[in-house]
């Protein structure tokens, strides 16, 4: 919105555990916030009535919410879409729909290959497969209705504001109240870190100049494995980087996820700002170190929801010391789950 004065925003937000009225204060002379419930067909209409475009961010998305739970996932991802779809159809208002890169399941270790606007969706958790049949809703009522929609699938964002329950800010904050990060199996799973700020931009892109119709896959080449993470976080906060536990992995675990970028790159000119991992990581840092006041209230209730997790993960649940277990270096061939693999 900085970049954009021109711009009024409306924001509907339900306000559930994830949301915070406070992330909004920098910005609250410039927006209209509307308290609500984005299946309300009625109030959905309503807004999107007087908009001029639809950029549709409401998900649930913590994939261990989705195990334990798959029905907000497919409350709001699912039926939340089809409230805004059929608004903006009524209106024919511009419409933009924020999906996620896990909706074409994972990639192996060591393989050069990502993920492009062409490959086959296979989502592997309840999560992902709702994001998948909203991005198949939007395509579906583009065709079959014409309503002018573009699409983007994105990979893993970090940055300021994100609840503590994230990988990234739940690792700083549990070094922060000096507590040993937590990871699971093997800690080498792969994700393709983004910038928010870089991340929104795109969205920008998309949103002026993408042809409609179109997906557009955002990226930033930022592919790092999660032990990498928390190891260059103890180190940035002056720990020692072994100073983590392994625990049992999470049925389903996503190996690796890859962005190929070039359509959004080369048709609309979009390239990330946040090109260094490390500086990235640093200043998000400093922003949780800063903001206690913004994630702390969330923090007791998140770690709550974990530690009753692992409760019922059963007697198989270990935790072990990172310096107790020797993770080999290399790319992890086999793969065994109690879910199919993708």
């Amino acid at each position: 919105m900085a970049e954009h004065p021109e711009v009024h925003v409306t924001v509907l937000d339900a306000l559930t555990y994830a949301g915070n009225r406070a992330s909004l204060d920098p910005v609250a002379d410039r927006i209209e916030f509307v308290h609500g419930d984005v299946t309300d067909a009625a109030l959905v209409d309503g807004l999107i009535a007087r908009s001029d475009a639809v950029v549709h961010f409401a998900a649930e998305s913590h994939n261990d919410n989705s195990l334990a739970d798959p029905w907000p996932f497919v409350h709001t991802n699912i039926i939340g879409t089809y409230s805004l779809l059929q608004a903006v159809r009524a209106h024919d208002v511009r419409y933009h729909h924020i999906s996620t890169d896990e909706v074409y399941g994972d990639l192996e270790l060591g393989e050069p290959g990502r993920f492009t606007e062409d490959t086959a969706y296979n989502p592997s958790s309840p999560y992902s497969s709702t994001k998948a049949s909203s991005d198949l809703l939007v395509r579906a009522w583009t065709r079959s209705f014409g309503i002018r929609a573009t699409l983007s699938n994105c990979s893993n964002n970090y940055g300021p504001y994100q609840h503590v329950e994230k990988f990234i800010p739940r690792q700083i904050t549990n070094v922060l109240d000096g507590v040993r990060p937590k990871l699971y199996g093997n800690g080498l799973n792969v994700r393709d870190w983004i910038h928010v700020d870089d991340h929104n931009r795109a969205v920008w892109a998309v949103l002026e100049r993408g042809r409609i119709g179109e997906t557009y896959l955002i990226g930033a080449d930022g592919e790092t494995d999660n032990r990498t993470v928390v190891e260059s976080i103890l180190e940035i906060l002056g720990r020692d980087r072994d100073e983590f536990d392994f625990v049992t992995d999470r049925p389903g675990h996503d190996l690796r996820y890859a962005i190929d970028p070039s359509r959004l790159r080369d048709e609309l000119g979009w390239r990330p700002r946040y090109v260094d991992f490390r500086a990235g990581l640093e200043a998000t840092i400093g922003w949780y170190r800063d903001n206690e006041q913004w994630w702390r209230p969330q923090k007791a209730a998140t770690e709550a929801a974990y530690a009753a997790a692992e409760r019922g993960s059963g007697p198989e649940h270990r935790v072990r010391p990172a310096g107790s277990v020797r993770v080999p270096p290399g790319p992890r061939v086999a793969r065994f789950r109690e879910y199919p693999a993708h």
